[in-house]
């Protein structure tokens, strides 16, 4: 049986006003979490997209926005593009959440419906796990950019 979601987190040395603007700006998206750019509408509703010299760019949706708490998006991902981020029927969501730990930030990464992914088993699988594997990495991206740039 897949796995219905992934848990993340670390602690990051700088304050929370300052990590959500790295989690939430286009400039700073596309430089630790994609490497070609980003752009994001930050409102409910709001397009965003990543984009990837070797993937390509990958399209979401924003959820929900609470100004240094929580930021939360759908992939888009197969099917209709549009009606998966409204319903989230084949759209994994993905939610940060931030909270002061000391002087630094706790930021916690959640994402989950890869056992609703309109999808065989195995690549529902295969998703469920490139994804854990990456959210350790991107984990580790976003720490050490908060430490190089002063946003």
């Amino acid at each position: 049986m897949v796995p219905e979601q992934i848990e993340r987190e670390t602690v990051i040395a700088a304050p929370v006003e300052r990590v959500w603007t790295l989690l939430t700006e286009a400039e700073h998206l596309g430089r630790w979490f994609g490497d070609t750019g980003a752009e994001i509408d930050l409102r409910p509703g709001g397009a965003f997209s990543l984009s990837w010299q070797q993937h390509g760019t990958v399209r979401g949706r924003v959820v929900d926005v609470e100004p240094n708490e929580r930021f939360s998006y759908r992939w888009i991902v197969r099917g209709d593009r549009e009606q998966a981020a409204r319903t989230g029927g084949t759209s994994p969501l993905v939610e940060f959440t931030l909270r002061a730990d000391g002087d630094g930030t706790r930021l916690r990464v959640v994402e989950s419906g890869f056992a609703s992914l309109d999808a065989e088993a195995a690549q529902q699988q295969e998703r469920f796990e490139d994804n854990h594997r990456g959210w350790g990495i991107k984990l580790d991206d976003v720490r050490e950019y908060a430490e190089r740039v002063h946003a």
